[in-house]
């Protein structure tokens, strides 16, 4: 496979979006020109990364590149784990199988509530006084 070959998975979580490349070949994880340990100094974001990679054994077998934008950083570490779990399906579909067990395929809709009018957020009332 030349440098030019990559597999492609889109992961969302939050407001953050990450486009993932996963290439062959052993190789440093480089998330928006920065290598993983720059980008995520906290280890937990890391291992998030890593973990479909980690759950098919397939650790040292691939660098990717993701670009990601939007959320927080733990958002945008979820993104990323997202988008990797996508494009490993993409590179062998007797993947999905694990990943989907493992709950990486799918994607985490939980997003913020809004405020409501009325109350301080979005569900806190202003408290209540009799008299």
């Amino acid at each position: 496979m030349t440098e030019n070959n990559y597999y492609y998975g889109t992961g969302k979580r939050k407001t953050a979006i990450a486009k993932v490349r996963l290439y062959s070949g052993e190789g440093p994880v480089v998330i928006n020109g920065k290598s993983m340990e720059d980008y995520f100094p906290r280890l937990a974001n890391r291992v998030a990364v890593l973990d479909p990679l980690r759950i098919t054994n397939t650790l040292g077998s691939f660098h990717s590149m993701a670009a990601v934008a939007g959320g927080g950083i733990s958002a945008q570490a979820e993104a990323i784990r997202h988008g990797l779990a996508r494009a490993l399906v993409v590179l062998n579909p007797e993947y999905r199988v694990t990943l989907k067990k493992a709950g990486l395929l799918t994607r985490d809709a939980r997003v913020k509530e809004r405020k409501k009018p009325g109350l301080k957020r979005a569900r806190k009332a202003p408290q209540y006084t009799k008299r």
